[in-house]
This record gives structure tokens, sequence and C-alpha cells, in this order.
């Protein structure tokens, strides 16, 4: 189990980073009281799920983070690790946000302005500081440049942050709302018009050696598969988490099948893990 336990200060990119965390597979709880963390993290060891955790404990705790310093030697005496991930900024940007924002600050009403509930929530997560595994400074970060050096840590390589997914789908049918990218195969030939083959859908080995050994279909798949070589890297470097890629033909059930499970596998080959389904294969 690979274990993160997130602090820092309010207002320093810890929402922003636990989305990043969920994108990237791990199962995040925000604002866990710290008496919990070691019961939880006992039960996450014991059924071997979720394999990826996160688990957000900051000044929003109040009393609850004076538990911390115990949670973190019951982690240790159960032999379970983990590693802290700390997130900071400087004064000046703290308070702007949170001007932006118009949010109060979570000790706001124990100190007698912000800048004091800012010192205030230094001295108070210091002991999870000086802790840290990683500190990371949002000073001068973006949101997208957070996204990739949360990724950075955590995955090694920003690649692959950003899931990928190939859908399937009859145009008859009605188009999907959610696909990134939508590409019409009805100009490829048909099987539907083959009797043997009409039956059969693109999980079938005839259906796939019809369509895939097609020249029409062999000059799509080499332009389409140079646009995906140009898109996808684009898009990791923008910061997107997801990917869909709708692939339509008439009913859904034989070009596009085939085709959607080519280019995931390929994506796969080629850039990072890819899924696919099939909306319409199944209908007549």
């Amino acid at each position: 189990m690979d274990m993160i336990i997130v602090s820092g200060l309010s207002g320093s990119g810890k929402s922003n980073a636990v989305n990043v965390l969920e994108d990237i597979g791990y199962y995040c709880i925000d604002n866990i009281p710290a008496s919990l963390i070691p019961q939880f993290a006992e039960l996450c060891a014991r059924n071997e799920k979720p394999e990826n955790v996160a688990m957000v404990v900051d000044a929003r705790g109040g009393a609850f983070l004076d538990d911390v310093e115990d949670a973190l030697k019951g982690l240790d005496a159960a032999q379970i690790k983990y590693r802290i991930l700390f997130f900071e900024a400087s004064d000046e940007t703290l308070k702007r946000r949170f001007k932006e924002t118009r949010r109060n600050h979570p000790l706001s009403s124990k100190s007698q302005n912000l800048v004091s509930a800012i010192a205030d929530e230094r001295k108070m997560l210091s002991p999870l500081r000086a802790k840290a595994d990683f500190i990371v400074d949002t000073t001068h970060l973006t949101v997208k440049q957070l996204r990739s050096r949360i990724a950075e840590l955590f995955l090694g390589d920003s690649k692959g942050s950003m899931k990928i997914h190939f859908m399937s789908f009859g145009f008859k049918y009605g188009m999907p709302t959610d696909a990134d990218l939508m590409i019409d195969v009805r100009c490829l030939p048909n099987p539907f018009y083959e009797e043997k083959l009409r039956p059969l859908t693109g999980k079938d080995i005839e259906i796939q050696e019809y369509v895939l050994e097609k020249e029409d279909t062999k000059g799509f798949i080499k332009r389409f598969s140079d646009l995906l070589d140009y898109l996808i890297p684009l898009y990791v470097k923008e910061g997107k988490s997801s990917l869909t890629v709708a692939v339509g033909c008439t009913g859904g059930k034989h070009r596009s099948v085939t085709l959607a499970d080519y280019f995931a596998k390929y994506v796969t080959q080629n850039h990072s893990p890819a899924t696919s389904d099939h909306r319409d294969i199944n209908k007549l």
C-alpha cells in the first residue's frame, strides 16, 4: 500500500493536489481526524485495498491535530509505511489567495487577523513540516505546474497522469456527449453488408481481419495514429487528467469496435495505458 499524508497551510494548494492524486489513482480522504489515521491504514492494509491512499490532515482538524504525533507513532508501530507531503506558500501569496476566494481562514476565529492566522497556522503545523518527505512551495506555481509536480513525485513521469479511454458507438443511437475527441469511421468498408459477417461484432477475429486488412483502413490508421502521437503529449503538457476518444460507425457494432480496441492497444504501447469499451455493441 502506498500511503500519503497530505498537510500544509490553508491556501497553499492542498485541494488542487488532492484532485491530482485522485486523478492518478489515489483514494483520498479530506480532513480526517488524526486519531483515525492508524485505524484506517490498518483496515486498508488488512484488506489490501485500496492500494493507494492519501489522507489530508491540517488546521481544520482543530484539537484533532494534537493527535498527529501519536497517529504517526501508531503507523510506525504497525510497520505501515507512509510519506508526508507538505504544502506551503509565502505570506503574501496566501493573503492574496484568501482575498481572491473570499473564504475565511480556518483559524480566523482564534486570531486577530489574517496575518496572525497564517502565522499561528505555520506554528501549529511546524511539527508535520519537520517530518515531511516532500515540501512543495506553491508561491510561484500555477495549477498546471502543481499538477505536473505531483505527477512527477508520485508517478515518476507526468506522462502517466492522463487516463486515456476509447469508446465505440453507433451514430444511429446518438452521439456521446462526454467525448473529448470524436472520429467518424463510416467512411471505411462495412462488414454489415457481408451476410456471414453481419451477426458478428468487432470482437470477432473475422470482423477484425475484414476491417484492418482493407487499404482504406490502413491509410486511416496511419493518419489517425499520427494525430494521436501529436495530440497526446500536448494534452499531457497542458495538465489534462483524462481523454475520451469516441469512435463511431453506423451501428456501433463492427468498425468502431475494432478500431477503438486497436487504438487503445496502440496508445498503450506508445504512450500510456489506455482502455476501451463499446456502448452499442449489443444493440440490434
